[in-house]
């Protein structure tokens, strides 16, 4: 006669007989984790038939193991502002899976970080890790620290502290991170930096480095090129390309840039970009000109995409969201997660939209993603479509590990490659499972068969 009251949910489960079984499990073990357990459930609902199809993967509780990080670190990070006053902030890194690899996945400085939102990502990262068909596990790690609005100075400060805990706990044969939003080529060159002067050791521990100290030619423009190399693989299995087609791309950043890049390559017109505050429509097309001005406004100047219209007064800027009301053919969502939701996805699809791939990390919410599939719309989950990214971090790392640099010819030939396998991946296990065209079933089963034989194979660790 316990004197708690019993707990509403299971704490131990033995071969969950269902999706909701398995849900409430999960659920048990993460409350609150709402991005986290939007991700798990994504994945489950497409990987469930695996299970009944091949039992060893019950019989080894793989799901009730690969949604449980095996290591997520917390700690307090203290650095001083320019005005001498103490900050303090939280970091994190969720090491996810390591059975195809080292942890591999990007470092996020934003307000909005939490637990929850770096487990999603981590547990994203290892099955679009897994699809790139290169040797990563996954991981995701960050801070709540905004460097938005920081000087130099004050940005160095941070990643020097913060970098003063993670170096304990990553390397090149252990944890390899990288940038995301709120990091890039400034935060980690300090935080590389920190990280040799504490080991005395120059080694490829971080990914998106600069050209002059081991990094990548096409590392940051990957993600953007592979979301579109992937669109490509996708028109063509129904007979069609982006020449001609009219492209709405959310978000101004990294990713967006240059998917708009690799989209007039391809002969496609881009006519929106957006940020928190708003979006631009410009319906000539944002061309190549155009395209720099964007990089140096947001690079450089590190402005709002309001201020395009000032220079390009034929574009209208519209405050708030609604880029997905614009008319198109192609969608591409480049922002952030669940920015595209049931009431978007009806309108892209009233407009004619045939094509809806993510650029960011879980753009379009689990709602939102059924309706554009129920109805025909050839939709693509980022952990395939926007996998680029990392697909050229893995490349930094072999690079690295060469003591090489490879022509930017050579690094381009190798990402689209790299994307057409995740294609092909995407479309046999969607084919083999019965759901054809399904890329959100193909990706996940793709990915998760790869790491579950592997976890099997290295026994109960």
């Amino acid at each position: 006669n316990s004197p708690f009251p019993a707990s509403p949910f299971p704490t131990t489960i033995v071969m969950a007989a269902s999706v909701e079984d398995f849900m409430k499990y999960v659920e048990s073990k993460n409350v609150g984790q709402a991005e986290f357990l939007q991700a798990v459930r994504e994945f489950v609902e497409s990987v469930w038939p695996v299970l009944e199809k091949y039992p060893k993967y019950k019989q080894f509780k793989i799901l009730e193991r690969v949604v449980e990080p095996e290591r997520a670190l917390t700690f307090r990070v203290n650095w001083l502002d320019d005005k001498g006053n103490v900050q303090v902030n939280r970091g994190y890194r969720v090491e996810f899976n390591s059975a195809v690899g080292p942890y591999k996945g990007g470092l996020r400085f934003h307000p909005s970080v939490t637990l929850s939102i770096l487990k999603f990502l981590g547990f994203e990262q290892i099955f679009k890790n897994s699809l790139t068909t290169l040797p990563m596990g996954g991981g995701k790690g960050g801070s709540d620290f905004d460097p938005k609005g920081k000087s130099d100075n004050e940005v160095m400060k941070f990643c020097q502290a913060f970098m003063s805990e993670l170096f304990r706990h990553i390397g090149a044969h252990t944890d390899v991170p990288a940038g995301d939003i709120g990091v890039g080529g400034r935060e980690i060159g300090y935080m590389f930096g920190q990280y040799k002067k504490l080991k005395n050791v120059f080694e490829g521990v971080l990914t998106g480095k600069g050209l002059n100290w081991g990094g990548s030619l096409i590392r940051p423009e990957a993600t953007g090129y592979g979301l579109v190399y992937f669109v490509r693989e996708m028109m063509a299995t129904k007979g069609d390309s982006l020449a001609g087609k009219t492209v709405v791309v959310s978000g101004s950043g990294n990713v967006a840039q240059y998917a708009v890049e690799k989209c007039l390559h391809l002969g496609a017109k881009v006519i929106t970009l957006s940020d928190s505050d708003g979006y631009i429509v410009d319906e000539a097309g944002i061309d190549a000109k155009k395209l720099d001005f964007v990089l140096d406004l947001k690079n450089v100047k590190r402005a709002r995409i309001a201020d395009y219209v000032k220079t390009y007064p034929s574009a209208k800027y519209v405050p708030g969201k609604g880029v997905w009301t614009v008319k198109c053919d192609v969608a591409l969502p480049c922002a952030t997660q669940n920015e595209l939701d049931v009431a978007d996805a009806e309108a892209l699809i009233k407009n004619g939209c045939k094509v809806v791939a993510e650029g960011a990390n879980m753009p379009t919410t689990l709602e939102a993603t059924k309706v554009l599939i129920k109805n025909g719309v050839l939709f693509a989950p980022g952990k395939a479509s926007n996998a680029g990214g990392v697909a050229t971090s893995g490349l930094e790392m072999a690079q690295n590990g060469q003591f090489l640099q490879w022509t930017r010819e050579e690094v381009d030939a190798r990402l689209d490659g790299i994307m057409k396998s995740i294609h092909a991946t995407c479309v046999k296990y969607a084919n083999e499972f019965g759901q054809p065209g399904n890329y959100v079933v193909g990706a996940n089963i793709g990915g998760f068969i790869k790491v579950a034989d592997a976890m099997i194979d290295q026994g109960l660790v």
